[in-house]
């Protein structure tokens, strides 16, 4: 085999004119992924549970082939579609009658946060790191989590956040990125400082070097008391 061979890259042993069946599949494809989201009623990955997400792929998979190689028949991917359909539809009924069932497939919601502290239990058994929890709570407007009274992770991925009243905020741990933070081992003076690990907040002295009670790393940050600018 000749490598860089640009004919043999560009269309392999297809004529040119396969190029106008692959526009013609690809929007037979097109068409079908189409009528699927609107039939389940979905706006956007977001919006989608595992399973959805897992039926998409599928279906992805499938489309991808029909579109592009001329040996794979455009019926038989009818089939899958009607297929899919069907089951969804057959387990969205289900679902709807079984609590169990429901749970395996679509999730729990998972406090991460209560009361301006992680839940930290739960927090531990979610696939989700800090940057990116931070990340989805910045974008909220949240500065510090003393001003998050409840904060939901959804079975879709998005994050469910209610906020304390200004009035009742509280010291909280910074979310800011790191160099807006400075962190202390053993701190410069009498505050509120909150462990960058767990989010504890307690109240130290100057020259301490207390371990977090709660998690037992050392790292501290001053603990922010800000209200929301909204």
């Amino acid at each position: 085999m000749k490598t860089f061979d640009l004919q043999r890259m560009a269309l392999n042993d297809v004529p040119l004119d396969f190029l106008w069946e692959v526009a013609l599949r690809s929007l037979y494809t097109f068409i079908l992924v189409f009528l699927f989201l609107k039939i389940t009623g979905r706006r956007g990955v977001r919006q989608m549970s595992l399973f959805e997400v897992l039926i998409i792929l599928t279906l992805g998979s499938a489309a991808g082939d029909v579109a592009f190689y001329h040996d794979v028949p455009m019926l038989p991917v009818l089939i899958v579609f009607v297929t899919l359909g069907l089951l969804y539809r057959l387990v969205m009924w289900l679902m709807s009658h079984s609590e169990k069932l429901e749970n395996l497939l679509e999730g729990k919601p998972s406090v991460l946060i209560e009361e301006g502290e992680f839940a930290w239990e739960k927090m531990k058994s979610q696939n989700m790191t800090e940057f990116e929890f931070f990340m989805e709570l910045r974008l909220v407007g949240v500065e510090h989590l003393g001003q998050v009274r409840l904060a939901i992770l959804e079975t879709n991925g998005q994050i469910s956040v209610y906020f304390f009243p200004d009035k009742l905020v509280r010291p909280g741990l910074p979310i800011l990125p790191e160099p807006c933070c400075e962190r202390f081992i053993k701190v410069p003076e009498d505050a509120d400082y909150a462990c960058i690990h767990c989010s504890e907040v307690v109240t130290l002295n100057t020259g301490d070097e207390t371990p977090c009670p709660r998690c037992e790393h050392k790292f501290w940050v001053k603990a922010c008391t800000a209200t929301r600018v909204t």
